[in-house]
């Protein structure tokens, strides 16, 4: 098996409801997010993906987030703007483009801090 993993970043501000502690008032982080991809056989070229296009994808969709105020946009309306929603959002829109291209996302690992991640995967 082979496993093609990319990792961009992001910053955003969010507060989540609820949950106790200091993430309930305002604050931001430096998301780093890894996209992967895997599969048995590779492509013509030798390839399982180009990482240029997984790059492409994943920053076509982390600029609709980076410098935002999570908690406001559409996607994340009536709900806390989580790590872990996050990772799903990220998984299901790259995976659109993925299964477009037939290309099997696999996981999406979203890091808020340099010690504590979430992955999102079927």
């Amino acid at each position: 098996m082979y496993e093609v993993t990319i990792r961009k970043s992001f910053s955003a501000a969010h507060l989540l409801r609820e949950i106790g502690g200091k993430c309930e008032e305002l604050h931001g982080h430096n998301f780093i997010v890894e996209v992967s991809a895997a599969a048995d056989a590779l492509n013509d070229e030798g390839l399982l993906i180009d990482f240029r296009l997984l790059k492409r994808w994943t920053d076509e969709i982390l600029d609709g987030l980076d410098h935002k105020y999570l908690n406001e946009l559409e996607c994340f309306k009536g709900m806390n703007p989580s790590s872990e929603r996050i990772a799903r959002f990220l998984y299901e829109r790259i995976g659109e483009k993925a299964r477009q291209a037939k290309v099997p996302l696999t996981r999406v690992t979203v890091w808020e801090s340099e010690n504590a991640r979430v992955s999102y995967s079927l």
